[in-house]
């Protein structure tokens, strides 16, 4: 019986999903399960997947049900004491998995483990690391507050934790991860892991779509949250709502800022400031406002292309080669 269960959900990732996969090979910890969801695929994934010489991996093929049925069905396939996933166009470095397992290992009290995050373009080429946080134990309220933990590609977690608190919500079309993460740690302390180990793949394209979309299902999660919320938490909701605009607002600057997303970049940055006019002394928000001034005030094609310079300061600095932490700055991010 593996220690490990590795889910990978897989929807038309043709183009993305080797890379994905020689990530989980070149893993430092061996004993895994690798368990491949094909979503419904109606391009070549599945003949990309016949093409791996890998015998751990197992693929189960379903009609599409979306990205929270896709892990809900790997649990149902996984054998493992510890359950992660990973969507089939992010990345891990090589000891994603050993360290996981040992902060796991180390705490027997925890129900998760995760990573810091660095996100990389499309191409896989330019990187940027994500804000380190240093939550651990009950991170409940700061978990609240915001999705520090940024991705379904990060985690691992007991399949006992899995078992107390169900899966994901099916009926969720976006931030159905954030919604899991919270319902876990009502009940679990969380492990943490100080190292760049996840490598989240952001497309413009998709990234400038999902605007309106996460804000529906981000203040559905946000109700459902402080709904279940002790009384001594609720003060922290304004907070909560203040995170979620201002990233819906570097959304439409940092992904095709066109006249309408800077509008709304605009709009969505004053219904965080109403909510929370502390958040003005945040740097990742006084970043944000930055260039949307500069969006606004300066020619498109110069300002775009200082925001491009901007969004990629750390192009070329992998992390794959070494731990990047930005020290003495730890604020939750999205």
């Amino acid at each position: 019986m593996p220690l490990v269960s590795v889910v990978v959900p897989a929807y038309n990732v043709s183009d993305t999903i080797l890379e994905t996969i020689r990530s989980i090979q070149k893993q430092t910890f061996r004993d895994f399960e690798l368990i491949v969801i094909n979503d419904g695929s109606t391009d070549n994934t599945l003949e990309v997947l016949d093409t791996i010489d890998e015998p751990r991996m197992k693929v189960f093929s379903y009609e599409n049900g979306g990205l929270p049925e896709a892990r809900n069905r790997g649990i149902d396939r996984a054998q493992g004491e510890f359950i992660t996933f990973i969507d089939a166009d992010d990345l891990w470095t090589p000891d994603k998995l050993e360290l996981q397992v040992a902060a796991l290992q180390k705490h027997p009290e925890a129900g998760l483990a995760y990573s810091w995050t660095s996100f990389m373009d499309s191409d896989g080429k330019n990187f940027s690391p994500d804000y380190p946080v240093e939550f651990e134990g009950e991170i409940y309220p700061q978990l609240l507050v915001g999705n520090f933990i940024t991705s379904g590609s990060n985690v691992m977690l007991r399949k006992t934790a899995i078992e107390s608190v169900g899966k994901f919500d099916r009926n969720l079309k976006s931030i159905e991860d954030w919604e899991y993460w919270l319902r876990v740690a009502a009940k679990w302390p969380f492990a943490l892991v100080k190292k760049y180990q996840i490598l989240y793949r952001q497309s413009a394209t998709s990234m400038a779509s999902k605007v309106d979309v996460m804000e529906k299902f981000s203040l559905l999660v946000i109700d459902r949250a402080f709904n279940d919320a002790p009384e001594e938490l609720q003060h922290l909701k304004p907070e909560s709502l203040a995170n979620t605009y201002q990233y819906l607002a570097r959304l439409c600057i940092n992904h095709t800022p066109d006249d309408d997303k800077i509008k709304l970049a605009g709009e969505k940055l004053q219904q965080a400031i109403r909510l929370n006019p502390k958040i003005l002394f945040q740097r990742k928000v006084q970043r944000v406002l930055s260039k949307w001034m500069l969006l606004r005030c300066t020619s498109r094609r110069f300002s775009n292309y200082v925001v491009t310079r901007l969004g990629t300061m750390q192009k070329n600095n992998d992390p794959r080669g070494r731990n990047q932490r930005n020290k003495g700055y730890a604020m939750v991010e999205w």
